[in-house]
């Protein structure tokens, strides 16, 4: 280590810190601040094909070690809100929370460590500087691959930060969000390619020539392909807002289970006009507030052709005969089909278990006639929210499932159908998989529904950067997503990922409001993750050929 010279531990440092500022750090994100990925990583790489201070190309294990200083202190940045969650809400001691997120940074860190040593062994090979430099793109999407897939955590994607760029995100719906990424390493990696053109008459000048031509291209597409910020809507939703402490804050939640659910019946039948129009909390975003002194029992009840309930620690159960019957009423009342979050127990078949129960994080469907029609149940748990992995090491985590219990995994991806139409429903940590949700429109869903309880974050940055990989999978599938949260963001999301009406956040409220069905299928939908796997299939193509090279030579 003493090897690496300064300068290169620097790079390093500067890289992390770029690669956090394009994400959200407590708010909405500033666009301003997403340019900062066009140069975020240009750093790292520079330092990762630099040379030691004998002069020599750095060795693996150098470049691997520089990676994982990078690795580290980006998960520190970007996901500091474990901490609060762990804190504040798990109700772990402040060093046991501290603990958990370095451990986190120093485990999934390894990731960047993982593209260190990729690009370490192009550079000494065959390759050289260039070579590695070009084939980065590919190892930076293969990395991102292998997060979503070995360790089942792709938050904060690279390409998820230009989830407002309409130009880029036309790539979504052909390589969902890897495109957006390898495009942006992509660009990190040729402000250091040296280009050697022979110089010929007129060279320097059909350069520049070139580069304005590319600009004005850029500008003009930008222009044409620019998606409108209002889409016209022929359905609507009622989106309900819980507003309930969760973890060491549920112990101010007062309310019995009936009074939660006449809170929550009144506000699917009354719901507030109020509303954002856009993301909440943004600077460009306009908020509107009704004022209307009639009682809620002599307003007219809103027609709605869905109504949402979210995840939430209200305890909500599907075996609850009061519940089921409530539910129906409402139904039935507003002749409108329910998607509910509540936990669904179903006997266990195993004799030898403990509870006699399977408890599943459901979404229970009602039909607008009452009827009870099923339950998608959530298939992708929370490692340490909803279950605890290695139980028996991570002994002092126990508390901090305490509120919701172990649950259990569901198997099937169900599409709900009601009323002619097909909803698929994904849960809170789901939404980060893209391959994931993809595949309730495969299976025929016409609108996609979210419903999550992002009351753990706190007014950290985890909130908005949930919304914006919701947004992402939107744009992936062409679908119109209602998204229903305990304590926001609670919104309606455009098939091209414009928020087009919220919910304030931390408020009982709920939200009528528009959207349309699609029945369209992107390639994205169909094929997945096709563009990811090509790009690793070129990686380790690179990687073969390199080391195929350098064993020829000695």
């Amino acid at each position: 280590m003493r090897l690496i010279p300064l300068r290169l531990w620097l790079l390093t440092v500067l890289s992390a810190i770029l690669q956090t500022l394009p994400f959200p750090l407590a708010g909405p994100v500033p666009l301003w601040r997403t340019a900062f990925c066009w140069v975020a990583l240009a750093p790292l790489l520079l330092a990762l094909t630099g040379k030691n201070s004998s002069g020599e190309p750095l060795t693996l294990r150098q470049t691997a070690i520089l990676g994982y200083l990078c690795g580290i202190l980006w998960y520190l940045g970007n996901c500091y809100w474990i901490y609060q969650t762990m804190y504040l809400y798990g109700g772990l001691a402040k060093p046991i929370a501290v603990a958990i997120l370095i451990l986190f940074s120093m485990y999934l860190g390894l990731y960047h460590a993982l593209f260190g040593l990729i690009l370490g062994a192009l550079r000494r090979s065959r390759l050289s500087v260039q070579g590695a430099l070009l084939l980065s793109p590919f190892a930076w999407v293969a990395v991102e691959l292998a997060r979503a897939r070995i360790t089942g955590f792709p938050w904060d994607l690279l390409g998820n930060t230009q989830v407002d760029n309409s130009l880029l995100t036309r790539l979504a719906p052909i390589t969902g969000v890897y495109g957006l990424s390898f495009v942006i390493a992509a660009v990190n990696a040729l402000w250091l390619i040296r280009i050697r053109v022979r110089e010929r008459r007129h060279t320097r000048q059909l350069l520049t020539l070139a580069g304005v031509v590319i600009v004005i291209l850029y500008l003009v597409l930008l222009r044409h392909i620019h998606t409108p910020n209002q889409v016209a809507t022929n359905n609507t939703a009622t989106l309900v807002q819980e507003n309930l402490g969760v973890g060491t804050e549920s112990h101010g939640n007062y309310e019995t289970s009936s009074q939660l659910v006449d809170s929550f019946s009144k506000l699917s039948v009354y719901p507030s006009a109020d509303r954002c129009l856009g993301i909440p909390e943004a600077p460009s975003t306009r908020c509107i507030h009704f004022l209307d002194d009639r009682p809620q029992g002599t307003r007219p009840i809103v027609a709605t052709g869905l109504i949402v309930w979210p995840e939430s620690p209200a305890g909500f159960r599907t075996d609850d005969p009061a519940f089921a019957d409530r539910l129906s009423n409402l139904a039935r009342a507003t002749s409108a089909p329910l998607i509910i979050g509540s936990l669904g127990v179903v006997p266990d078949p195993d004799p030898a278990s403990a509870r006699g129960v399977r408890v599943y994080d459901s979404a229970a469907l009602v039909h607008a006639d009452g009827t009870s029609a099923g339950r998608y149940d959530k298939i992708h748990l929370v490692p340490w929210g909803e279950y605890i992995p290695f139980k028996d090491f991570f002994f002092f985590a126990k508390k901090l499932t305490a509120g919701v219990g172990d649950m259990d995994r569901g198997t099937d991806r169900t599409v709900f159908r009601t009323a002619g139409h097909a909803y698929g429903v994904f849960i809170c940590y789901e939404s980060i998989f893209g391959d994931e949700v993809r595949q309730f429109v495969k299976n025929g869903a016409e609108v996609l529904i979210n419903i999550s309880d992002d009351g753990w974050y706190g007014d950290t940055s985890a909130a908005w950067e949930h919304l914006n990989m919701v947004r992402m999978r939107a744009i992936e599938n062409h679908r119109w997503i209602l998204r229903s949260t305990n304590t926001g963001v609670t919104a309606a999301i455009d098939p091209y990922g414009h928020v087009t009406d919220s919910a304030p956040r931390h408020i009982r409220t709920a939200l009528h409001t528009g959207f349309n069905f699609e029945h369209d299928v992107t390639f994205y939908t169909i094929h997945g993750d096709l563009f990811a796997y090509t790009c690793a299939l070129i990686t380790v193509l690179g990687l073969a050929y390199s080391f195929t090279r350098a064993s020829r030579e000695k």
